[in-house]
């Protein structure tokens, strides 16, 4: 049975297809900086409300000390940090690279969202905090105040791979009051849960977790799904993990499966179409080796249903093959092309 959620083990650092480095590209500025999260304190796995964030400076932002420029938030995939986030992505090379092939400069920002079980899901959880919020609304307050931006809507993006592609959809899908532009990479966790998935045998043994510390020493698909159940079923009487897991003394448990249900964007998508309807412009990718496609494609449908425009490609690739090649050669320049900036409206 299928134990894991997101389809590729991402633990270790992953192979990419990187664009060469172009020479002549102007150099950006990176900065490591931290950002407290009201909305996330008080949580009961003691994630941190201090949150490491990774921002990168445009070229121009120095030399230009009264200009002001879009900001996009990119959201990283389940089981790494903001850290190998931009390894992956290979930032600041392919941001470099496509500010080298045209691309209009703009800051991004990329916030560390991992937790003790390898992922928040960038949900709402008594258990693992609101990561939600701290993405909507925290990190954006913050960064609006500490930075030369175009504070509105129209100059903000979002854009997220796997576990970010879901966290850009739900986001997305939920603050369109926030963000002007949706990118959504591979995303996983669009579909409700089929409770065939789960084994008895693995949801006996993390029944038995003794220990927050204890779940750490798991394996990459059985932290996925505590991972999933701490934001979606999170259970404040049930310690040491304050979560309810779907399955119980081997019967699936209806209720939990029906609280994961209501977390997921293919079952939630219809209570936000006049929220998606004020993008400016929204775009799908996803490889064609990917196991992800399938619901990547049923979000893409139900927009064309609803009259949304977005863009939609399924390219040659794997779930991880090609993240750092997109993002210099499609997600910067559509951003490049579609958020708000100085004096464009």
């Amino acid at each position: 049975m299928v134990t894991a959620l997101f389809f590729v083990p991402a633990c270790a650092q992953v192979g990419t297809h990187v664009p060469p480095p172009i020479s002549s590209a102007p150099q950006v500025t990176v900065q490591r900086i931290t950002v407290h999260s009201p909305a996330i304190e008080g949580n009961l796995e003691g994630e941190s409300p201090d949150r490491h964030v990774i921002v990168i400076l445009p070229p121009g932002y120095a030399s230009h000390p009264h200009a002001r420029y879009p900001v996009v938030y990119a959201l990283h995939g389940y089981s790494i940090g903001a850290e190998q986030w931009i390894k992956e992505i290979h930032v600041p090379q392919t941001i470099e690279g496509a500010y080298a092939k045209g691309a209009r400069e703009f800051i991004v920002v990329l916030p560390d969202s991992k937790t003790i079980h390898n992922g928040s899901m960038y949900s709402s959880s008594i258990t693992t905090g609101n990561f939600e919020r701290f993405i909507a609304h925290d990190l954006v307050r913050y960064i609006d105040a500490h930075y030369r931006t175009v504070p509105r809507r129209e100059s903000r993006g979002l854009v997220g791979h796997s576990m970010g592609g879901y966290g850009a959809t739900r986001i997305g899908m939920k603050h369109s009051d926030v963000f002007g532009a949706l990118y959504i990479m591979s995303p996983c966790c669009l579909s409700p849960r089929d409770p065939a998935q789960f084994d008895p045998a693995v949801m006996a043994k993390l029944a038995a977790v003794p220990s927050l510390e204890a779940a750490t020493k798991l394996n990459w698909g059985e932290r996925a799904i505590l991972a999933s159940a701490a934001a979606w079923s999170p259970d404040p009487k049930n310690p040491p993990l304050y979560l309810d897991l779907p399955m119980k003394d081997g019967k699936v448990q209806t209720g939990v499966i029906a609280r994961w249900t209501a977390n997921a964007p293919l079952a939630f998508i219809d209570q936000y179409i006049d929220g998606l309807k004020r993008y400016r412009a929204i775009a799908i990718d996803v490889g064609d080796k990917d196991g992800l496609r399938f619901d990547a494609t049923k979000l893409h449908d139900i927009l064309d249903n609803y009259g949304i425009a977005n863009g939609f490609e399924i390219y040659p690739g794997t779930h991880t093959s090609d993240v750092a090649f997109r993002f210099q050669n499609h997600v910067m320049p559509f951003f490049s092309k579609y958020l708000e900036f100085e004096g464009r409206h």
